[in-house]
């Protein structure tokens, strides 16, 4: 009896049909639509002040846009810009969606590899530091021994850094209260902390709903810029994929400034209803004008690396320029 090893010799005519059907199904498999062949995934990381992501999220249309490449798009929400750096640094996303400029000097701090592939221009009006309308502080000065609510390694942490500088205080003159921006929103409400630095909608939706003062804004102190970033290794393999996405970036940027109500009315449920006017009105002070990154324009990165060092909340000295820059 022959053994199940023994491999019974193929006649010529059989090889050759053996070679007709192996050829049959590579021609097939080329041929089949992409749908039927395996698809890759983005991941995208996000906060609710990711304004152009959100937009394209809720309409859709970067998940067509990918869909043509067969890429699906996973979404993945975070409460504030240094947990998504992380979640990328760690590979659990493969792009962040738009943090203040200062999430990236912590994350170079870690040790992460970076690249910037988008940024969105200076909207520095889109931070601020609130406090009741009846507070005793009048100044920056008088945030001298208060206790101080603020998101770390947010933008509005640079601001309260900058805007205690400029009235003669350091960090160490204040208490701070690190918290997201919900447990900001509590704290301030509440009359646990004196002051509160936050950002856009967060912002306007406090000014708008409760009596507030503002005490300073962005302007002349911080920038404000917010960037778009993924691992090095991500965009070195998939520069498309970027390419893509930054596309759709500035298209979205493009129509919520030409369509600002229809925008307020997609955002507003978003946002933890908002009404159509606040969120009109938080739109207004964000540039959301998409822009290459541009390395000799990384001085203001220095500048808040060099701010965080200084005041002793940075473990180490970064310098700015050690990342990686996609341009389209």
């Amino acid at each position: 009896m022959p053994s199940l090893f023994d491999t019974p010799r193929l006649r010529p005519h059989r090889l050759l049909l053996a070679g007709v059907s192996l050829a049959l199904t590579f021609a097939l498999a080329a041929a089949l639509p992409l749908s039927a062949q395996a698809k890759e995934t983005l991941r995208i990381g996000y906060q609710k002040s990711s304004t152009l992501i959100t937009l394209l999220k809720a309409q859709g249309t970067l998940e067509k846009a990918l869909g043509n490449d067969n890429i699906d798009v996973s979404w993945h929400e975070f409460p504030s810009g240094l947990p998504l750096l992380e979640a990328l640094n760690i590979g659990n996303v493969d792009i962040s969606a738009d943090v203040a400029d200062t999430v990236p000097i912590f994350a170079q701090a870690a040790q992460a590899k970076l690249t910037y592939f988008a940024e969105e221009s200076p909207s520095p009006s889109a931070q601020a530091i609130v406090v009741s309308k009846d507070s005793p502080i009048q100044q920056l000065a008088d945030l001298k021994g208060k206790k101080v609510a603020v998101t770390k390694a947010a933008g509005t942490h640079y601001l309260l850094i900058a805007a205690l500088n400029k009235a003669g205080l350091t960090f160490a003159d204040i208490q701070p209260a690190y918290l997201t921006p919900a447990d900001g929103r509590a704290a301030f409400e509440n009359g646990k902390v004196d002051a509160w630095v936050t950002w856009e909608p967060f912002l306007t939706s406090v000014q708008r709903q409760l009596p507030t003062r503002t005490l300073t804004d962005g302007t002349g102190l911080a920038s404000y810029k917010r960037y778009y970033l993924t691992s090095t290794a991500y965009a070195a393999e998939h520069p498309d994929v970027l390419k893509l996405v930054y596309q759709q970036l500035q298209a979205a940027g493009s129509w919520i400034k030409k369509n600002p109500q229809d925008a307020a009315q997609v955002l507003g449920p978003l946002w933890g209803n908002l009404d159509v006017a606040t969120v009109e009105s938080a739109n207004a002070h964000r540039s959301y004008q998409v822009e290459p990154v541009k390395a000799d324009q990384l001085g203001e990165q220095q500048k808040i690396a060099d701010a965080f060092f200084a005041a002793g909340l940075l473990p180490k000295a970064v310098d700015a320029k050690d990342v990686g820059i996609w341009t389209p």
